[in-house]
């Protein structure tokens, strides 16, 4: 032959450098999202973090109710004290034990500023996994948990308000008036 043909490409050896460069960014990606994992340290988290957080919740409890249970018992003995010579000297000394309850404060403040720390670690955590795999959240809302969520706002009693529509302490001593 004296003309040779020239082989014709066909249709796997055209695509074939666009396939492989589609599976290398796909390995890129997961390289790339394992290392997001990792960077969550969810062991630690679940391990350490958040139990810690739910311990010191737990105390700060502990420490608020015992507290004011002191505070209560000791207005109450210094309602049942004699009046007599030396009903100064007993009040200042109970008024003493209030303050002394009222310590607690310190120390909760310490326990709640540790939860708060974990809580703020998960969540940048969480945020830089949802921005590494551009997690978009789901815009349906499941129907058990839309009605939970209309249960609860309508059973909601208006409790400890943070710059909201508070009642005011004196439009409730009028109503007891």
């Amino acid at each position: 032959m004296l003309f040779a043909r020239k082989p014709r490409e066909t249709a796997p050896e055209r695509t074939q450098p666009a396939v492989i460069h589609e599976l290398v960014e796909i390995a890129e990606y997961i390289s790339h999202l394992r290392q997001e994992i990792a960077a969550l340290r969810a062991n630690e988290i679940t391990r350490d973090r958040i139990p810690m957080a739910h311990e010191e919740l737990g105390n700060v409890l502990e420490a608020t109710a015992g507290a004011t249970n002191r505070i209560m018992a000791t207005a109450e003995e210094m309602l049942s004290l004699p009046d007599d010579a030396e009903y100064r000297a007993n009040v200042e000394g109970k008024i003493y034990e209030i303050f002394e309850a009222c310590a607690f404060q310190d120390i909760t403040g310490q326990r709640i500023s540790k939860v708060v720390e974990a809580l703020r670690q998960l969540e940048l955590r969480l945020a830089r996994f949802a921005n590494a795999v551009k997690a978009r959240d789901e815009s349906a809302i499941d129907p058990t948990e839309a009605e939970r969520r209309g249960r609860a706002e309508r059973l909601l009693l208006n409790g400890p308000q943070i710059g909201g529509p508070a009642t005011s302490q004196d439009d409730i001593d009028a109503l007891f008036a």
